[in-house]
């Protein structure tokens, strides 16, 4: 079955949002300077701490009653309202500069697993289904570039597939147990990866409140730009699994690398 034009539109709008430049580049617009010099200022010892804190940030938010929101599919999601909560914390966290990262960004986190789970809703996914609530985490490895990543390819789709295995382990685990059950060799693993990308984009969020007069206003600023970027993620990343449950993972996946290869027009 062909794609109809209104989905095809949807399919290309969904594409234009996931590949597009990463956080940093997002956040240099706005604060003027280059990321590379806010990461050049940060502590060698900081690179392994944000791994660290970003791992238990993934493993708090999964644990958090975030996803205790009423079932209700299709609803609108409450954008500004995350966006709000987060600008908060990253007042917070730039009044109290790199030591406050261990307490906001599980905070920070929380709340925009929250939001991403409320863009699935409104693009009909149920949040009860364990694999929404893991397409949900999956939303903070997308967006941002790995060094790893092959430049010729969507990544995506690289990313989604890097990620196949840890979501089937993970899913088959949870299918009978809660989300964040401790003692889940699946789910850590899963957050892992996620992390492993998601730390990419944190310590470019930090690089930028590192930055000299960012402050507590600037801390604001980046973090209103950090959840509306994975706001725009998790639009993406649902309209497409939405396009894949009426047209097959296999047509969508081809359509859209097709989309990628003709650039802007389609």
């Amino acid at each position: 079955m062909d794609l109809t034009q209104i989905h095809r539109q949807e399919l290309y709008n969904a594409m234009q949002i996931l590949e597009n430049p990463g956080i940093a580049a997002k956040i240099t617009n706005f604060v003027g300077t280059p990321i590379e010099k806010g990461i050049a200022m940060l502590p060698e010892s900081w690179n392994d701490k944000i791994g660290e804190v970003t791992q238990n940030a993934l493993l708090k938010a999964a644990n958090a009653a975030v996803f205790t929101m009423s079932d209700r599919p299709n609803e609108a999601p409450s954008n500004w309202w995350h966006k709000i909560g987060v600008a908060v914390t990253g007042g917070v966290g730039g009044f109290f500069g790199l030591g406050a990262l261990v307490i906001e960004l599980p905070v920070s986190t929380t709340i925009m697993l929250r939001s991403i789970a409320d863009i699935a809703r409104a693009e009909g996914e149920s949040i009860n289904d364990p694999e929404t609530k893991l397409a949900c985490l999956e939303v903070f490895a997308l967006g941002g570039k790995s060094k790893n990543d092959n430049a010729t390819e969507s990544g995506y789709f690289v990313v989604r597939t890097a990620l196949a295995k840890s979501v089937a382990e993970a899913a088959e685990f949870i299918a009978s147990r809660t989300l964040a059950e401790e003692g889940s060799p699946a789910l850590i693993r899963f957050i892992v990866k996620i992390a492993e990308r998601f730390s990419i984009q944190v310590t470019e969020k930090m690089a930028a409140q590192t930055i000299p007069a960012i402050g507590a206003a600037g801390g604001i600023l980046v973090n209103t730009i950090f959840i509306d970027h994975f706001q725009d993620m998790a639009k993406g990343h649902f309209t497409i699994r939405r396009l894949e449950k009426l047209y097959g993972k296999e047509q969508i996946k081809m359509a859209y690398e097709e989309m990628m290869k003709i650039g802007l027009g389609y």
